[in-house]
Protein backbone atom coordinates (compact mmCIF):
# COMPACT_ATOMS: atom_id res chain seq x y z
CA UNK A 1 0.00 0.00 0.00
CA UNK A 2 2.77 2.16 0.89
CA UNK A 3 3.74 2.01 -2.93
CA UNK A 4 0.49 2.91 -3.90
CA UNK A 5 0.28 5.94 -1.81
CA UNK A 6 3.71 7.16 -3.29
CA UNK A 7 2.37 6.80 -6.55
CA UNK A 8 -1.06 9.09 -5.48
CA UNK A 9 1.43 11.85 -4.89
CA UNK A 10 1.73 11.24 -0.99
CA UNK A 11 5.24 12.14 0.06
CA UNK A 12 6.18 9.20 2.31
CA UNK A 13 8.39 11.17 4.71
CA UNK A 14 5.25 13.08 5.60
CA UNK A 15 2.84 12.83 9.00
CA UNK A 16 0.06 12.20 6.26
CA UNK A 17 1.58 9.50 3.77
CA UNK A 18 2.28 7.18 7.43
CA UNK A 19 -1.14 7.86 8.72
CA UNK A 20 -2.11 6.48 5.17
CA UNK A 21 0.45 3.56 5.60
CA UNK A 22 -0.92 2.98 8.78
CA UNK A 23 -4.90 3.31 8.01
CA UNK A 24 -4.10 0.65 5.30
CA UNK A 25 -2.61 -1.73 7.55
CA UNK A 26 -5.37 -1.17 10.20
CA UNK A 27 -8.14 -2.22 7.18
CA UNK A 28 -5.96 -5.30 6.19
CA UNK A 29 -6.06 -6.76 9.95
CA UNK A 30 -10.00 -5.93 10.74
CA UNK A 31 -9.23 -2.41 12.87
CA UNK A 32 -11.45 -0.68 10.69
CA UNK A 33 -12.76 2.24 13.22
CA UNK A 34 -9.31 2.93 14.02
CA UNK A 35 -8.11 2.85 10.00
CA UNK A 36 -10.99 5.49 9.96
CA UNK A 37 -10.01 7.48 12.65
CA UNK A 38 -6.36 7.21 10.74
CA UNK A 39 -7.74 8.37 7.57
CA UNK A 40 -9.64 10.99 8.93
CA UNK A 41 -6.43 12.54 10.67
CA UNK A 42 -4.18 12.29 7.35
CA UNK A 43 -7.27 14.19 5.65
CA UNK A 44 -7.37 16.92 8.27
CA UNK A 45 -2.94 16.67 7.94
CA UNK A 46 -3.59 18.03 3.98
CA UNK A 47 -3.76 14.23 2.82
CA UNK A 48 -5.72 13.86 -0.59
CA UNK A 49 -6.37 12.37 -3.88
CA UNK A 50 -5.76 8.89 -5.26
CA UNK A 51 -4.04 7.64 -1.77
CA UNK A 52 -7.35 8.79 -0.43
CA UNK A 53 -9.78 7.22 -2.47
CA UNK A 54 -7.97 3.96 -2.35
CA UNK A 55 -8.49 3.37 1.39
CA UNK A 56 -12.27 4.61 1.57
CA UNK A 57 -13.04 2.55 -0.88
CA UNK A 58 -11.02 -0.57 0.81
CA UNK A 59 -12.45 0.60 3.74
CA UNK A 60 -16.58 0.81 2.56
CA UNK A 61 -15.36 -3.11 1.21
CA UNK A 62 -13.71 -4.07 4.42
CA UNK A 63 -17.29 -2.81 6.03
CA UNK A 64 -19.44 -4.59 3.97
CA UNK A 65 -21.35 -1.20 2.62
CA UNK A 66 -21.48 -2.58 -0.42
CA UNK A 67 -22.96 0.79 -2.26
CA UNK A 68 -20.31 2.98 -1.47
CA UNK A 69 -17.66 0.39 -1.94
CA UNK A 70 -18.83 -0.08 -5.91
CA UNK A 71 -19.07 3.52 -6.00
CA UNK A 72 -15.68 4.65 -5.20
CA UNK A 73 -14.05 1.43 -7.09
CA UNK A 74 -15.91 2.29 -9.85
CA UNK A 75 -14.05 5.41 -10.13
CA UNK A 76 -11.06 3.84 -9.54
CA UNK A 77 -11.06 1.33 -12.44
CA UNK A 78 -12.52 4.36 -14.66
CA UNK A 79 -8.35 5.55 -13.92
CA UNK A 80 -6.72 2.03 -13.36
CA UNK A 81 -8.20 0.25 -15.57
CA UNK A 82 -5.44 -2.90 -15.41
CA UNK A 83 -5.45 -3.29 -11.88
CA UNK A 84 -6.78 -6.54 -11.36
CA UNK A 85 -7.53 -5.97 -7.46
CA UNK A 86 -10.02 -2.63 -7.75
CA UNK A 87 -11.96 -4.37 -10.90
CA UNK A 88 -12.25 -7.30 -8.38
CA UNK A 89 -13.61 -5.39 -5.67
CA UNK A 90 -15.75 -3.24 -7.85
CA UNK A 91 -17.50 -6.83 -9.62
CA UNK A 92 -18.01 -8.28 -6.15
CA UNK A 93 -19.59 -5.55 -4.71
CA UNK A 94 -21.87 -5.11 -7.21
CA UNK A 95 -22.22 -8.56 -7.09
CA UNK A 96 -23.53 -7.59 -3.72
CA UNK A 97 -25.94 -5.40 -4.38
CA UNK A 98 -27.61 -7.65 -7.41
CA UNK A 99 -26.20 -5.80 -10.24
CA UNK A 100 -25.22 -9.15 -11.98
CA UNK A 101 -24.59 -7.63 -15.46
CA UNK A 102 -22.66 -5.46 -14.55
CA UNK A 103 -20.59 -7.71 -12.02
CA UNK A 104 -20.43 -10.14 -15.17
CA UNK A 105 -18.89 -6.80 -17.37
CA UNK A 106 -15.99 -6.08 -14.48
CA UNK A 107 -15.06 -10.16 -13.83
CA UNK A 108 -15.20 -10.78 -17.69
CA UNK A 109 -12.27 -7.76 -17.31
CA UNK A 110 -10.56 -8.75 -14.42
CA UNK A 111 -10.25 -12.41 -15.52
CA UNK A 112 -8.77 -11.14 -18.42
CA UNK A 113 -5.96 -9.46 -16.45
CA UNK A 114 -2.69 -11.95 -15.90
CA UNK A 115 -3.09 -10.46 -11.78
CA UNK A 116 -6.52 -11.80 -11.44
CA UNK A 117 -7.14 -13.77 -8.31
CA UNK A 118 -8.63 -17.13 -7.38
CA UNK A 119 -11.61 -14.99 -5.72
CA UNK A 120 -12.50 -12.94 -9.58
CA UNK A 121 -12.72 -16.49 -10.83
CA UNK A 122 -15.26 -17.95 -8.18
CA UNK A 123 -17.37 -14.77 -8.47
CA UNK A 124 -17.50 -15.19 -12.30
CA UNK A 125 -18.67 -18.68 -11.42
CA UNK A 126 -21.19 -17.19 -8.90
CA UNK A 127 -22.63 -15.13 -11.85
CA UNK A 128 -22.55 -17.51 -14.11
CA UNK A 129 -24.82 -19.93 -12.03
CA UNK A 130 -27.00 -16.81 -11.90
CA UNK A 131 -27.64 -16.88 -15.91
CA UNK A 132 -27.86 -20.33 -15.65
CA UNK A 133 -24.81 -20.41 -18.00
CA UNK A 134 -23.06 -23.77 -16.01
CA UNK A 135 -20.67 -24.05 -19.01
CA UNK A 136 -18.73 -20.81 -18.24
CA UNK A 137 -19.85 -21.49 -14.33
CA UNK A 138 -17.79 -25.20 -14.54
CA UNK A 139 -14.43 -23.56 -16.22
CA UNK A 140 -14.57 -20.52 -13.96
CA UNK A 141 -14.73 -23.06 -11.07
CA UNK A 142 -12.25 -25.26 -12.31
CA UNK A 143 -9.57 -22.27 -12.64
CA UNK A 144 -10.09 -20.59 -9.46
CA UNK A 145 -9.39 -24.02 -7.76
CA UNK A 146 -6.67 -24.03 -9.88
CA UNK A 147 -5.31 -20.86 -7.65
CA UNK A 148 -6.60 -22.25 -4.61
CA UNK A 149 -7.01 -25.74 -4.68
CA UNK A 150 -8.37 -26.15 -1.19
CA UNK A 151 -10.42 -22.69 -0.84
CA UNK A 152 -13.53 -24.18 0.62
CA UNK A 153 -15.67 -21.18 -0.65
CA UNK A 154 -14.97 -21.99 -3.73
CA UNK A 155 -15.64 -25.82 -3.32
CA UNK A 156 -19.00 -25.13 -1.98
CA UNK A 157 -19.95 -23.04 -4.83
CA UNK A 158 -19.13 -25.65 -6.92
CA UNK A 159 -21.67 -27.87 -4.74
CA UNK A 160 -24.13 -25.70 -4.96
CA UNK A 161 -23.55 -25.23 -8.84
CA UNK A 162 -24.25 -29.01 -9.28
CA UNK A 163 -27.12 -28.76 -7.19
CA UNK A 164 -28.86 -26.23 -8.89
CA UNK A 165 -28.94 -28.43 -11.94
CA UNK A 166 -30.17 -31.29 -9.57
CA UNK A 167 -26.78 -33.21 -10.06
CA UNK A 168 -26.91 -34.85 -6.19
CA UNK A 169 -24.51 -36.81 -6.71
CA UNK A 170 -21.69 -34.31 -8.06
CA UNK A 171 -22.50 -32.15 -5.68
CA UNK A 172 -21.76 -34.35 -2.62
CA UNK A 173 -17.96 -34.49 -3.01
CA UNK A 174 -17.31 -30.45 -2.95
CA UNK A 175 -19.46 -29.87 -0.33
CA UNK A 176 -18.02 -32.32 1.92
CA UNK A 177 -14.91 -31.12 1.21
CA UNK A 178 -15.84 -27.97 2.20
CA UNK A 179 -17.40 -28.93 5.24
CA UNK A 180 -14.24 -30.35 6.49
CA UNK A 181 -12.54 -27.13 5.81
CA UNK A 182 -14.90 -24.69 7.02
CA UNK A 183 -16.44 -27.66 9.88
CA UNK A 184 -18.84 -24.11 11.48
CA UNK A 185 -20.01 -22.72 8.57
CA UNK A 186 -23.97 -22.86 8.56
CA UNK A 187 -24.00 -22.03 4.79
CA UNK A 188 -22.08 -25.08 3.60
CA UNK A 189 -23.66 -27.43 6.22
CA UNK A 190 -26.96 -27.11 4.91
CA UNK A 191 -26.05 -27.05 0.97
CA UNK A 192 -24.37 -30.84 2.37
CA UNK A 193 -27.53 -31.55 4.12
CA UNK A 194 -28.91 -30.50 0.93
CA UNK A 195 -27.10 -32.75 -0.92
CA UNK A 196 -27.37 -36.15 1.03
CA UNK A 197 -30.92 -35.58 1.08
CA UNK A 198 -31.08 -35.32 -3.08
CA UNK A 199 -29.80 -38.65 -3.11
CA UNK A 200 -31.99 -40.57 -0.22
CA UNK A 201 -33.53 -43.81 -1.49
CA UNK A 202 -36.01 -44.16 1.30
CA UNK A 203 -38.99 -42.19 -0.82
CA UNK A 204 -41.68 -43.12 -3.15
CA UNK A 205 -40.25 -44.92 -6.49
CA UNK A 206 -41.44 -43.77 -9.80
CA UNK A 207 -44.07 -46.21 -11.04
CA UNK A 208 -44.31 -47.40 -15.05
CA UNK A 209 -45.56 -44.84 -17.41
CA UNK A 210 -46.25 -42.12 -14.81
CA UNK A 211 -45.18 -39.01 -16.12
CA UNK A 212 -42.61 -36.72 -14.69
CA UNK A 213 -45.47 -34.12 -12.89
CA UNK A 214 -47.51 -37.03 -11.63
CA UNK A 215 -44.02 -38.63 -9.97
CA UNK A 216 -43.52 -35.17 -8.59
CA UNK A 217 -46.53 -34.97 -7.08
CA UNK A 218 -46.42 -37.93 -4.95
CA UNK A 219 -42.93 -36.75 -3.76
CA UNK A 220 -43.85 -33.37 -3.30
CA UNK A 221 -47.33 -35.22 -0.73
CA UNK A 222 -44.38 -37.84 0.69
CA UNK A 223 -42.38 -34.56 1.48
CA UNK A 224 -45.63 -32.72 3.49
CA UNK A 225 -46.85 -36.35 5.43
CA UNK A 226 -42.38 -36.87 6.57
CA UNK A 227 -42.64 -32.58 7.36
CA UNK A 228 -45.79 -33.16 9.70
CA UNK A 229 -43.73 -36.21 11.25
CA UNK A 230 -41.46 -34.18 12.09
CA UNK A 231 -39.05 -36.07 9.98
CA UNK A 232 -36.78 -33.12 8.50
CA UNK A 233 -34.16 -34.92 6.69
CA UNK A 234 -36.99 -36.84 4.72
CA UNK A 235 -39.01 -34.04 4.01
CA UNK A 236 -36.23 -32.11 2.43
CA UNK A 237 -35.19 -35.22 0.45
CA UNK A 238 -38.49 -35.93 -0.87
CA UNK A 239 -38.95 -31.76 -1.94
CA UNK A 240 -35.42 -31.71 -3.53
CA UNK A 241 -36.46 -34.55 -5.46
CA UNK A 242 -39.74 -33.25 -6.43
CA UNK A 243 -38.03 -30.12 -7.68
CA UNK A 244 -35.81 -32.60 -9.62
CA UNK A 245 -38.11 -34.69 -11.32
CA UNK A 246 -40.45 -32.12 -12.79
CA UNK A 247 -39.29 -30.95 -16.14
CA UNK A 248 -40.33 -27.22 -15.27
CA UNK A 249 -40.04 -25.24 -11.90
CA UNK A 250 -41.97 -26.86 -9.32
CA UNK A 251 -42.75 -23.84 -7.07
CA UNK A 252 -44.97 -25.49 -4.70
CA UNK A 253 -42.40 -27.96 -3.70
CA UNK A 254 -39.63 -25.30 -3.94
CA UNK A 255 -41.49 -23.31 -1.26
CA UNK A 256 -42.11 -26.41 0.63
CA UNK A 257 -38.72 -27.48 0.86
CA UNK A 258 -37.19 -23.41 2.08
CA UNK A 259 -39.68 -24.36 4.38
CA UNK A 260 -38.49 -27.79 5.57
CA UNK A 261 -35.19 -26.52 5.75
CA UNK A 262 -35.83 -23.78 7.63
CA UNK A 263 -37.52 -25.82 10.58
CA UNK A 264 -35.10 -27.87 13.30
Amino acid sequence: MLQILLAAGVAAASPAADRLAEAAHAISVGRLDQARTMISAAVAGGAKGGAVDYLLADLAYASGNSPEAFARYKVLVGVHPTDAVLVERAAISALKLGEVQMAKGLLDHATSLPQASWRCWNARGVVADLRNDFESADSSYEKAMELAPEQPEVLNNVGWSRLLRGDWNEALAPLEQAARLMPNSARVANNLELARAGIAEDLPQRQAGETDEAWAERLNDAGVAAHFRGERAKAVAAFAQAIEARASWYERAANNLRAAEGSE
